[in-house]
């Protein structure tokens, strides 16, 4: 069936791949099988690297074809493209074409463009503000960012909690007694429940005078499930979660504190749904997200969040992309094992089915799009709100949307009955209106940054704020 692919372009990763094996050009070359002009245009990224050759250095060198991915690349590419939407830089004339190839073949130069225009902006608003002095990237930013570099997985946490499952009692059909006894033996503490945690914001604590771990009254099965495998990663797994902290984690104490909470819901996650028995499932059920949920006796959410951080070396599963928002568009979680990559400035594109899984709480919205790389994805959306506890309970509601490359969707039951030959269908998203380039679209909120107005009267568009052409 035929499908839209994305050239992959590898020159860095082939260089450095030679590199670490001290190979001349004309030694690699050799190896492969090309011509010594030919690997040097793949390396200065003028040729894509075609899956042939792919597949065969793979094949050489023990690696997986996604230690050659473009994810980064097609990031920075992102955060060059708002970036450069900035009126700062009305004058500059900088096509799509020169911004990628600078992502490709200077990747540093860039981030340090990037962190540049962070401290810029950040003392813009500083200096308007009063701001004191704090650092140009807020926590759960630089968190994000070191997630998305470790592509969501961590290989060290993943496997010690795959072996602590493995290791407990057999029945494991029901893992809260299973779980709330080990707490009990190991550290001595019993569950009680209290109910007024909820007004607290609490969603559990442990009182060491009492010996007791506390839940709020009337939650979920599956929420209490997480509650527990989250403390025993705090208790039983710290001194593992510090190690990996301290050697790759942002630094700024709050996000120090943030990335160890993340990582405390990681292994939880992890914990519940142990890395080769759930892939093994997800790939017999066709990555039925409602299906898993039911298999293991978690939430839709755990599961779909699961699924976003399976890229475990040879044993990848699909690479998809998380998010969660609520209702009013803010962005509550984002993490992404593929080229894709949410907008930093301004709200997401309302053309998203994840705005239309409001209007059909609890059912599955099924999109194709294409973002403005020319990359369409399979995207499923649905609500995860939890129903109110009473009359004045307001809960929050959110909805989640998981996507893959329409090259993997065919794995997925998402794609039946979808023609995925028939673009026609495909709806077309952007990462936010202050940087998206469809001129056309007729649910623009604002004017592209950066590009000059067209505001003459012998042409007008389907906005008042027509740009010209870049």
């Amino acid at each position: 069936m035929p499908v839209t692919r994305t050239k992959l372009f590898a020159g860095q990763r082939l260089r450095e791949l030679r590199k670490r094996d001290n190979l001349t050009q004309q030694t690699l070359a050799s190896l492969l099988g090309i011509s010594l002009s030919y690997l040097n245009q793949l390396e200065r990224n003028h040729r894509p690297l075609p899956d042939r050759l792919l597949h065969l250095i793979c094949e050489q060198y023990a690696l997986t074809p996604a230690w050659f991915n473009d994810t980064r690349e097609a990031h920075r590419l992102q955060a060059l493209r708002e970036t450069m939407g900035d009126p700062v830089f009305k004058d500059v004339s900088l096509t799509m074409t020169h911004m990628a190839e600078a992502a490709r073949q200077a990747p540093a130069l860039c981030d340090a463009f990037l962190t540049l225009y962070r401290a810029y902006i950040f003392e813009q608003q500083r200096a308007a503000s009063s701001l004191p002095d704090t650092a140009p990237l807020e926590p759960y930013e630089e968190v994000g960012n070191w997630v998305q570099e470790k592509q969501n997985y961590f290989h060290e946490l993943d496997c010690a909690a795959e072996n602590f499952y493995q290791n407990l009692p057999e029945n494991k059909d029901n893992l809260e007694p299973v779980l709330a006894a080990f707490l009990q033996e190991q550290h001595g503490l019993h569950i009680v429940q209290d109910t007024e945690m909820e007004q607290e914001g609490l969603v559990w604590r442990i009182n060491r005078q009492r010996s007791t771990i506390m839940l709020p009254y009337n939650q979920t099965q599956e929420s209490r499930i997480f509650y527990l495998a989250q403390i025993i990663g705090q208790l039983n797994y710290d001194k593992l979660i510090t190690r990996i902290l301290k050697r790759s984690a942002p630094k700024n104490k709050n996000s120090f504190q943030l990335a160890r909470v993340y990582l405390g819901n990681y292994f939880a996650g992890a914990l519940l749904l142990p890395y080769e028995n759930f892939l093994k499932t997800a790939q017999t059920m066709r990555y039925d997200v409602e299906r898993i949920r039911r298999h293991f006796g978690v939430s839709f959410e755990q599961v779909s969040h699961r699924l976003s951080t399976l890229q475990r070396p040879g044993m990848e599963g699909i690479p998809f992309y998380f998010l969660k928002l609520d209702i009013a568009g803010n962005i509550l979680k984002s993490f992404s094992a593929n080229r894709f990559s949410q907008a930093r400035f301004g709200g997401p594109c309302p053309l998203w089915n994840i705005f239309r899984a409001f209007a059909t709480p609890g059912q599955v919205q099924v999109q194709l799009s294409e973002t403005t790389d020319n990359t369409i994805y399979l995207n499923v959306a649905r609500t995860v709100s939890h129903e109110g506890r009473n009359y004045t309970d307001r809960p929050r509601q959110s909805a989640i949307v998981l996507g893959c490359h329409i090259q993997d969707a065919t794995q997925t039951v998402y794609a039946d009955g979808l023609d995925l030959s028939d673009h026609s269908l495909v709806i077309p998203i952007g990462p936010g209106c202050r940087a998206c380039s469809r001129d056309n679209c007729s649910h623009r909120s604002l004017p592209l940054s950066g590009r000059l107005l067209d505001t003459g009267s012998d042409a007008r568009g389907v906005v008042p704020y027509r740009a010209y052409p870049e």
